[in-house]
């Protein structure tokens, strides 16, 4: 009799009689939210024996599950597949949550820091807001301010040079030297690339320009910049970044941010937990926007 069953069921799944959906964990990041059409686009991580990671639009049942969601959110998200229709539910913003040592203690060194002076810390910006101008020394000497960049989309991340842990600034990197391969006909002509130390005392033009040559940098396109300590922190924290030196180690949060050809702030993401495809299918969305 069971036999008999398992045969039925598989015949009828044969036939179309009937179709048990499929779900799915997903994680990705935001490119885009059509609220109107109940549609967002995410560049998503591989679905392991479903699918390769790739950008994708998804539909959802309800549009109430779509408000607040922004360009370049990490999301995680349940992908529902029936038989002639599929769609996400479940979506959860994905703050970045680290156990290593690092990020745990400038967390918690963010939190003290806030609590003792609560009035002290200066708003980070948030996405959409127009990123004020700045201007820092490069590799190879100059003063860059980002106001020069003006049409371009900026691609922006916080790094220092001795950083001994692999999977923090080295990531963040080897993420913009994946950026400047991808998008290599673009550069300095669409695209600009900002690699800002917070250890100026060591990172000087000079150790910038080392860093830069072992990555195989273009220095009209790709600037790794350094300054004072007040402008490096000024910046850092526009963008909601503080560092804070320990007995001469750095304790660090990580950012990368992307900002838009009219110089309004388009993504701001924390941690390392986005791959560099998916980095690159939001400059490319962020590229492709229409200026008005």
């Amino acid at each position: 009799m069971k036999a008999a069953l398992l045969l039925a069921v598989a015949y009828c799944n044969a036939t179309g009689w009937i179709y048990a959906a499929q779900s799915y964990p997903v994680t990705g990041i935001v490119l885009n939210v059509d609220l109107p059409h109940r549609t967002f686009v995410a560049s998503i991580a591989s679905i392991p024996g479903y699918m390769d990671a790739m950008t994708m639009p998804f539909s959802v049942r309800d549009a109430e599950s779509l408000k607040g969601l922004r360009q370049g959110m990490q999301v995680d998200f349940t992908l529902v597949v029936e038989k002639d229709d599929s769609y996400a539910e479940g979506i959860r913003i994905h703050r970045f949550e680290s156990m290593e040592q690092e990020p745990l203690r400038a967390r918690r060194l963010q939190l003290m820091e806030e609590a003792l002076k609560p009035n002290a810390a200066t708003p980070a910006l948030k996405p959409g807001q127009p990123v004020p101008d700045f201007s820092l020394i490069d590799q190879t000497g100059r003063r860059v301010a980002l106001s020069q960049f003006r049409g371009n989309v900026v691609a922006l991340t916080f790094i220092y040079t001795s950083c001994p842990l692999p999977d923090y600034c080295l990531r963040l990197t080897n993420n913009f030297a994946r950026l400047q391969k991808r998008f290599a006909n673009r550069l300095g002509r669409d695209l600009v690339l900002l690699s800002i130390t917070f250890d100026p005392v060591h990172d000087r033009p000079e150790v910038l320009a080392r860093y830069a040559s072992a990555w195989k940098a273009d220095p009209d396109s790709w600037h790794f910049l350094t300054g004072s300590l007040p402008e490096v922190k000024a910046v850092c924290r526009a963008f909601g970044l503080n560092f804070w030196v320990d007995a001469g180690a750095l304790t660090h949060l990580l950012r990368t941010a992307l900002i838009d050809r009219k110089g309004n702030l388009a993504a701001n993401l924390e941690g390392n937990e986005f791959t560099a495809g998916q980095l690159g299918d939001l400059v490319q969305s962020i590229l492709e926007q229409k200026t008005q």
